[in-house]
C-alpha cells in the first residue's frame, strides 16, 4: 500500500516520507478500512515533533482520524460490515499505524458507520475534534436551553463545539481573532460572534444572556481566558479546557472568584475519556450527522504526496479549518 511514515521525530519536511509499505494484517475484533480521506490534528504534530513523548515505535504511519470503506474483517461474524462506509477515530493511538495510508486496521468499534449522504471529507473531520467537543459540552448533562461560550470558534474543535451545541438546543457565543474567523463561526451557527481584540466579552455575554451568564465554556486557551471565563460564567457553570501550548504549562486559579461562582474546571484529554462517554459521543455525533446539522469548515485538502505541506500549514497556523489528506 502507499503510505506516509516517519522513523524519527522532527520537522515535517525532514522526517515525513511517502512510499510503498506492506498491507496491514487483521487480528480478532479488528476491521481493515480502505482510507479515502485522512484527517490531520494538532495531536499528530505533537507526536511527530516529540511534544507528547519519544518515538513509541520504530516506524509510525501518522494520523488518528479518517474515513473510508471496510474491505476486510478479522471476525467472520463481522462479514456483513464489508463494504460499509465508516469514519475512524484514534487509529494510531497505542499503535504504529494510522490513517495516512491506503489501508488502516482498527478495532471494529473505532470504525463507525458513516451515513450515506455524509461525505468522506466530513467523516475524516470528526474523530478527535468532535469527540473532544462532545466531552467538553455534554460531560455534565443536557444542553437544551443552555448558554455556551466557545473560545476559538473558528478552530476545528471550536466549530465542532458550535455545531454540536446548536444541534442540542443551546445558544452559542463564540470568540475569534479576525473577520475571516468570524465568518466561519457564523457559518457554522454561532448566535453571537465576538472579537477578542475589540469587544468587551463579559459585557456582551451579559447582554446576550440577560445577565444569566453562560453554563458551559469550551476553551482552547484557558490560561489566557480564565479571568474572562469567570466573569462570564453562570453560578455552577463549567469551564472545559482541551489544549495547551507547552507541555510544562501551569494554571493559577483565583480561588475566591472560582468559589463564589461555584465553578467547575474540567480538563479534557480525549485519549483518557471513559469508553462509555465515547460510546455516547459516537451516538450523538451520528444523530447530528443524520440530521444534516454537522457541516465542518475545510481549510485545506491535499494529496498524500503533499502530507508534509499539510503538516507545515497546520503547524504555522496559515490555514483556518480542518486539514485533510486525500489518500
Amino acid at each position: 500500500m502507499k503510505a506516509a511514515y516517519y522513523d524519527r521525530q522532527g520537522p515535517a519536511d525532514e522526517v515525513l516520507r511517502v512510499t510503498d509499505l506492506p498491507d496491514p494484517h487483521l487480528g480478532p475484533g479488528e476491521v481493515r478500512v480502505r482510507v479515502y480521506v485522512s484527517g490531520l490534528n494538532p495531536t499528530d504534530l505533537k507526536a511527530r515533533t516529540g511534544f507528547s513523548s519519544a518515538m513509541p515505535f520504530r516506524r509510525i504511519i501518522p494520523h488518528q482520524d479518517g474515513a473510508g470503506v471496510i474491505d476486510a474483517v478479522g471476525d467472520p461474524q463481522d462479514a456483513k460490515r464489508i463494504g460499509e462506509r465508516v469514519w475512524v477515530y484514534e487509529a494510531q493511538h497505542g499503535r504504529p499505524s494510522g490513517t495516512a495510508a491506503e489501508y488502516v486496521v482498527v478495532p471494529s468499534t473505532q470504525a463507525v458507520p458513516l451515513p450515506e449522504p455524509v461525505s468522506f471529507d466530513t467523516g475524516a473531520s470528526l474523530g478527535i475534534p468532535a469527540l473532544t467537543a462532545h466531552r467538553c459540552l455534554f460531560a455534565d448533562g443536557s444542553l437544551s436551553g443552555s448558554n455556551v461560550l466557545v473560545h476559538g470558534g473558528a478552530g476545528v474543535v471550536g466549530t465542532a463545539a458550535i455545531l454540536l451545541a446548536k444541534w442540542a438546543g443551546a445558544s452559542v457565543v463564540a470568540t475569534v481573532l479576525n473577520a475571516e474567523q468570524a465568518a466561519i463561526a457564523r457559518a457554522v451557527g454561532a448566535d453571537l460572534v465576538l472579537d477578542r481584540r475589540a469587544d468587551s466579552i463579559p459585557e456582551a455575554v451579559a447582554a446576550h444572556t440577560g445577565n444569566k451568564g453562560v453554563d458551559r465554556i469550551v476553551d482552547v486557551n484557558v490560561q489566557a481566558n480564565l479571568d474572562i471565563n469567570l466573569a462570564c460564567l453562570a453560578p455552577g457553570g463549567i469551564i472545559s479546557s482541551y489544549a495547551m501550548t507547552n507541555a510544562t504549562d501551569e494554571l493559577a486559579v483565583p480561588l475566591l472568584k472560582a468559589m463564589v461562582r461555584g465553578c467547575v474546571l474540567r480538563f479534557v484529554y480525549i485519549y483518557s475519556v471513559p469508553a462509555e462517554a465515547k460510546r455516547q459521543a459516537v451516538k450523538d455525533i451520528t444523530s447530528c450527522l443524520m440530521s444534516g446539522a454537522y457541516t465542518p469548515h475545510i481549510g485545506l485538502k491535499v494529496g498524500l504526496d503533499r502530507i508534509a505541506d499539510a503538516h507545515l500549514a497546520l503547524e504555522s497556523s496559515s490555514v483556518v479549518g480542518k486539514v485533510l489528506i486525500e489518500v
